[in-house]
């Protein structure tokens, strides 16, 4: 069968459209605009403080907005938003499963793989939608100061392509359970495993820690947040997200024909 974006599409403005009929959506992006808040305002904050210290002692401006908010702000993003995808994916297959229309959808006449592209893209736009309500951020910072835009941009784009991989480590894991909880949980920590995976790598010889570096999710964010996009991390995420949902197919063909 022929891979149709539009059929993929469809599922995922209705998935997408399911996330507000329920507290979940609206939950999740308080929790995440109340924190993500309260950050800004710290960092701002203590920004202003230590440039006003800096001047004082005559040292100079001290840290670029880059280094004392832009940084640090979008580098605990990626924290929250690993706390929160699996509220945010937990539900995608689990609750098909649970509720017994898992049939119906495998019998529609749509593939597998636009199936999973379009519970993929439901959670995604749920994440976008979050995240394009901290702009407020970037621009205060615009309008009060001379951030370096450059790095804001690139900021946003490592945070979805990261965001990416713990919605396709959800989508699998919830695919293989029907217990949403379960769903969550396996997410979680597979998301925090490839988080830390390269702490492991001080212990490692060189050629092993170059390969746990390497398969760290945060270790390919670092360039994003310099303003920097290397082919290679881009890739990587991509790969991530491929792989991801390529064994959500693999889980998904193996039930259809149980």
């Amino acid at each position: 069968m022929k891979f149709s974006f539009k059929k993929s599409w469809t599922i995922a403005a209705k998935d997408f459209r399911t996330y507000f009929t329920s507290p979940i959506a609206y939950i999740v992006i308080a929790g995440f605009l109340f924190i993500m808040g309260w950050m800004f305002f710290f960092n701002l904050s203590h920004f202003n403080l230590q440039s006003l210290q800096y001047k004082q002692f005559g040292q100079g401006k001290g840290a670029s907005l880059t280094e004392g908010i832009i940084r640090p702000l979008y580098g605990n993003m990626n924290v929250i938003l690993l706390f929160l995808a699996p509220f945010i994916t937990m539900r995608l297959f689990a609750e098909e499963k649970k509720l017994q229309t898992i049939q119906l959808l495998m019998t529609a006449p749509l593939s597998l793989t636009e199936i999973i592209v379009g519970k993929f893209l439901s959670a995604f736009l749920l994440v976008a939608t979050m995240m394009s309500l901290t702009i407020v951020y970037p621009i205060v910072l615009v309008i009060f100061g001379n951030p370096d835009i450059g790095a804001i941009v690139t900021s946003y784009i490592g945070t979805l392509l990261l965001s990416s991989c713990y919605i396709a480590t959800g989508v699998l894991f919830s695919a293989m359970t029907e217990n949403q909880i379960v769903a969550g949980a396996l997410t979680f920590a597979a998301g925090l495993f490839f988080w830390l995976i390269n702490w492991a790598s001080q212990s490692a010889g060189p050629v092993f820690s170059d390969f746990l570096d390497y398969l760290s999710l945060i270790q390919h964010y670092n360039n994003f947040s310099q303003g920097i996009i290397e082919s290679t991390d881009v890739i990587f995420y991509l790969s991530f997200i491929g792989l991801g949902l390529f064994f959500t197919h693999r889980v998904l063909d193996s039930y259809r024909w149980r």
